[in-house]
């Protein structure tokens, strides 16, 4: 097996832990690509910049009803931040949880994972497109903008 049969397998699009192959071919440790690091990280890093308090997470796990789920960026109040800092997976999910895209990602994961993150507790849910487009969400749909970090721009450069 190679990154890409495994990036490619849906069947390991949703384990929550990223996972590698070592040199025998052998899964070790969800597929993603290096652009999808990049927007995660600069979406972690673009949220400590514009919001002054709380802190932010990449691959954060996180209890939902439907088990646990890894958001690949998220942002959490300080007050929230206490209470899971020192949790395996958050008991409540941080108020903006983000995912971004993967190739293998279908349209129906993705409202899933809105509707599992909204409901565990967070208050915005967003969605980075392997183009760097975002969409935001919360409990009534779609937003044109985030409510929580209006400075949030709705495209990523892409280097």
């Amino acid at each position: 097996m190679n990154w890409v049969d495994v990036c490619r397998d849906k069947n390991l699009s949703d384990l929550p832990y990223k996972i590698e192959l070592n040199n025998a071919g052998q899964i070790v440790m969800s597929p993603t690509r290096n652009w999808h690091g990049y927007y995660a990280s600069k979406i972690a890093r673009l949220l400590a910049e514009f919001m002054k308090t709380g802190e932010t997470l990449v691959e954060c796990a996180i209890e939902t009803e439907d088990s646990t789920k890894v958001a690949d960026a998220v942002w959490a109040s300080s007050e929230r931040f206490q209470i899971i800092k020192d949790e395996a997976s958050c008991s409540i999910a941080p108020e903006i949880c983000v995912e971004v895209r993967s190739p293998t990602n279908s349209n129906d994961e993705i409202a899933r994972k809105r509707r599992l993150y909204l409901k565990a507790g967070a208050t915005e849910f967003w969605v980075c497109g392997d183009d760097g487009q975002l969409e935001f969400f919360d409990e009534t749909g779609k937003i044109s903008r985030s409510r929580l970090c209006p400075l949030f721009p709705a495209k990523l450069a892409s280097s």
